[in-house]
């Protein structure tokens, strides 16, 4: 079993990656093979709605992140997202990159347990972790919880190291998202099967 941990944070090493580590530690600790991807500091590419995914079963913007997250997807069995906030919100690069992924690699995503984690200075997290919550509940992803609300506070670099509860809650997140892998995993029922989507649209 693995799990994919998007770490969006521009900031390398800095508090979300500190959250993170704190919840693939304790995966790990379960026998859960974890790999985090940070989305990093340059410029992502946005969905400019041409429909071409629908064509070609994959983004017509083929950049390097985009790539590496579609190629860990096919082999994760759960994905967590991390994000600072901004604004009371995801980073936008994050934002701007899940709408990608999530539009164009459903195929990848359906059934597979998901959590968000939301790393603030003081204010926001719930804002920002109900944002990223909704790629999943759209998606068929089963979400994961934790003793409290997904979230860690720090603002200065390492800052997060110091939030004993959050640290906390990530280590109950990660021993949570491990339970319910093995209990998918070991379950003798399948997924429940998918009808064809109808969608109605408000404007005729």
């Amino acid at each position: 079993m693995k799990v994919l941990l998007i770490n969006g944070s521009p900031r390398k090493n800095g508090n979300t990656q500190i959250a993170l580590e704190e919840v693939s530690k304790t995966l790990e600790e379960c026998g859960v093979q974890t790999e985090i991807i940070q989305i990093g500091n340059k410029p992502v590419r946005g969905c400019i709605a041409c429909g071409k995914c629908h064509e070609l079963g994959k983004c017509v913007f083929q950049d390097d992140l985009y790539k590496n997250i579609r190629e860990s997807l096919q082999n994760a069995d759960g994905v967590i997202v991390g994000s600072p906030v901004y604004y009371a919100g995801p980073n936008g690069s994050l934002c701007a990159l899940l709408d990608r992924v999530f539009y164009s690699c459903s195929d990848l995503l359906s059934f597979k347990p998901a959590a968000s984690v939301a790393v603030c200075r003081r204010g926001g997290a719930s804002a920002t972790f109900d944002r990223l919550n909704k790629y999943f509940t759209i998606s068929n992803m089963p979400i994961v919880s934790s003793q409290y609300w997904n979230s860690v506070h720090g603002w200065q670099k390492g800052e997060a190291s110091q939030d004993e509860e959050g640290l906390q809650t990530m280590r109950t997140l990660g021993r949570n998202m491990a339970w319910m892998l093995k209990s998918l995993s070991n379950s003798k029922y399948n997924h429940p099967e998918l009808e064809d989507w109808t969608s109605t649209n408000f404007i005729r």
